[in-house]
């Protein structure tokens, strides 16, 4: 019920789910497990103890699974998951995890990784994110939901990126990238509420709207940060946008891009 060529490798206790095609010359390590209806492209490499879930497409030169780059590594059995309608283009690199950083890298639904995304170990990814050409994650990042990581931008080791956030290209991140917000530069700085993005991903305009003031709230009105974030727990205890935003900066161990 799946399509295996000729010339592709695999090796024991893998397991393929119904209607997935195995191209020409790829390659996939032991213990490896594949949903349904999936396609992996000529040349793509899986690497160990991978699990794909359904209708991933996977194009040539891809490199899914393999040993993290980390000299603390010592070749423990961590794992790659990648759950459904993901879809990663020429030459991506997805490392596994590390035991010390939780063991698993860990990709969500329905994220576009386009030519050379990068994430590293111990990465976790939401869903519905765009990875831009050479859009790079160091180890340990978290990136949340419905962002966009821009053309040759970098984000550092254990920062976050939030909700619906826009990194420009050829960014660097190095503290937490804030949800809703455009962040640009080398070293980032923020540019406003992302709006016509929000408005594209559905948002209503009092959502939008609520944001826009709690941004003037956060950075325009010479507050301290902290009376900031009460005012705006004052001034918006109905809207989860806000709230999360709130929670979001709360929570952050790095420090935020302003």
């Amino acid at each position: 019920m799946s399509e295996v060529h000729a010339t592709a490798v695999l090796g024991e206790r893998v397991t393929v789910g119904k209607g997935t095609v195995i191209g020409p010359y790829t390659v996939i390590e032991d213990d490896v497990t594949i949903g349904a209806d999936c396609h992996f492209m000529a040349n793509a490499y899986i690497g160990r103890y991978s699990e794909f879930g359904d209708r991933n497409q996977v194009f040539p030169y891809s490199t899914l699974g393999v040993i993290p780059q980390d000299l603390k590594f010592k070749g423990e059995a961590t794992r790659l998951q990648i759950g459904n309608d993901n879809v990663f283009r020429e030459h991506t690199t997805i490392h596994r995890g590390t035991s010390h950083g939780g063991g698993v890298t860990q990709i969500g639904n329905a994220n576009l990784f386009m030519v050379a995304a990068h994430v590293a170990h111990d990465c976790q990814v939401g869903d519905e994110n765009i990875f831009a050409h050479a859009a790079t994650l160091a180890g340990h990042v978290v990136v949340g939901s419905h962002g966009t990581i821009g053309a040759y931008s970098g984000v550092h080791q254990f920062c976050r990126v939030g909700d619906h956030a826009f990194i420009g290209g050829y960014s660097v991140i190095t503290q937490d990238a804030l949800p809703f917000v455009k962040s640009v530069g080398n070293r980032a700085k923020i540019y406003g509420i992302n709006s016509i993005g929000l408005e594209r991903a559905g948002f209503e305009k009092i959502e939008i709207k609520n944001l826009k003031s709690a941004y003037r709230t956060l950075f325009q009105r010479q507050l301290r940060l902290v009376e900031a974030l009460m005012k705006l727990k004052a001034d918006f205890p109905n809207c989860s946008k806000v709230s999360y935003l709130v929670a979001f900066i709360e929570s952050s161990e790095r420090g935020i891009v302003r």
